[in-house]
């Protein structure tokens, strides 16, 4: 078995110096991403405690719906995969002026939805929704140059994370709640599909490289029908969206395959060997989550428990849970740190999970702490952010140990 690198003392310090114009999407995407999240969460903490200290655009309802979807996770999302791109590619990615440019395009939407400065409807709206586009362009961009077509899959799903956006906010314009809810139910699903994309691929890669043991990659006809079912998901929200009745059937067998095909798959990934690595266990157990998620989804088509509590534990457990595993991993590998777990992220990930099923499971058995059970897991959420910003703000802001650029 290979050891998994120690952190040495010093190692830290070898370099100070800000990385600004070499640096990679994932450092501002990942770090802004986080702290924005801590603001959403306090706001929407003092919101439920009665407390309004702000008024956004669209209502605090659908302005935390959205920012979550739309702020915190679409930040992360870009940051990822502009990064991965490189990684894939073998060409440069966005950095310097370039990348400026779309972060500061991501602050000016977070800045004008929470406070609209009595601005026309059209420009905020164009404001937020012409950032995942500007994304999936710059990834478009160079998997074309690069003729790594495997990776073209990402621009399509990005335009459909695009049309949940629209959809977000032509529901809220015209005061239709089931296009918000559908339109958001899309975004879930679409985030749910990078994951699960993304996962398959270095989930496995993770692990097998950092136990040296060898995980037989699944059957390619499995892989295949785990890719079509997850984005099937996708599409049929994408449907329902322009009023559509989508019969619950499909939504049934979508789920089935989806939670069939992606427990298989998760099984071969030898969690058993992982518990000693939260880097690594973290990443496995979201995952899980997310197939939980998506089995209580099922459930949730035939009426048989409230939608809600799919939602939370696949929202919490699984995207935000998976969102803390790999930004914890991914920020010290491209910043040229050891890749061990730093102290705490075992805790805050405990945190997370138990957060998702407070605020979603539980309450199926006690209905009655609804709001108790609210701001308990909006603390957890927070205290695992709150360590992520701590211990990972320099890494996120200095330039690499090593001396290479990203």
């Amino acid at each position: 078995m290979l050891p998994i690198q120690h952190i040495q003392k010093g190692s830290h310090t070898a370099n100070t110096g800000l990385a600004l114009k070499t640096g990679l999407a994932f450092r501002p995407f990942f770090w802004l991403g986080a702290v924005f999240l801590l603001l959403s969460l306090a706001l929407w903490s003092l919101f439920w405690q009665g407390s309004i200290l702000v008024s956004p655009y669209g209502g605090m309802l659908w302005w935390h719906q959205h920012e979550m979807l739309f702020g915190f996770t679409a930040a992360i999302v870009a940051g990822f995969l502009l990064t991965a791109v490189q990684n894939w590619t073998g060409l440069p990615s966005l950095s310097g002026p370039p990348l400026f440019a779309l972060v500061f395009l991501w602050l000016a939407a977070r800045f004008l939805l929470l406070f609209p400065l009595g601005l026309p409807v059209a420009l905020i709206c164009a404001v937020d929704v012409l950032f995942l586009p500007l994304v999936a362009l710059a990834v478009g961009r160079l998997v074309v140059k690069a003729k790594r077509w495997r990776n073209l899959i990402f621009v399509p799903v990005l335009l459909l994370y695009t049309a949940a956006n629209i959809g977000l906010h032509y529901g809220q314009i015209n005061r239709d709640p089931y296009l918000v809810q559908q339109s958001s139910y899309l975004a879930v699903w679409v985030v749910l599909s990078l994951i699960i994309i993304l996962g398959g691929r270095v989930i496995p890669f993770f692990t097998s490289r950092a136990l040296g043991v060898v995980i037989q990659a699944p059957a390619k006809w499995r892989e295949v029908l785990v890719v079509v079912s997850t984005l099937a998901m996708s599409l049929l929200f994408f449907i329902s969206m322009f009023g559509v009745v989508v019969p619950k059937i499909l939504f049934a067998i979508a789920l089935a395959f989806i939670v069939v095909l992606n427990f298989w798959r998760w099984l071969g990934w030898k969690l058993k060997k992982c518990w000693h690595e939260p880097l690594l266990w973290g990443l496995h157990l979201s995952y899980l989550f997310v197939i939980i998620g998506a089995f209580l989804w099922f459930f949730a088509v035939w009426n048989l428990l409230p939608t809600d509590y799919a939602l939370h534990l696949l929202t919490v457990n699984g995207i935000l849970g998976m969102i803390l595993s790999m930004t914890a991993r991914v920020s010290l590998g491209h910043t040229g740190r050891p890749i061990q777990a730093l102290p705490g992220l075992g805790l805050a990930l405990c945190g997370v999970f138990a957060a998702g099923v407070i605020r979603g499971p539980m309450l199926w058995v006690w209905p009655t702490a609804a709001l108790g059970a609210y701001q308990i897991s909006l603390i957890l959420s927070a205290l695992a952010f709150v360590w992520f910003v701590v211990y990972y703000t320099v890494p996120l802001w200095c330039v690499r140990v090593d001396g290479k650029p990203g």
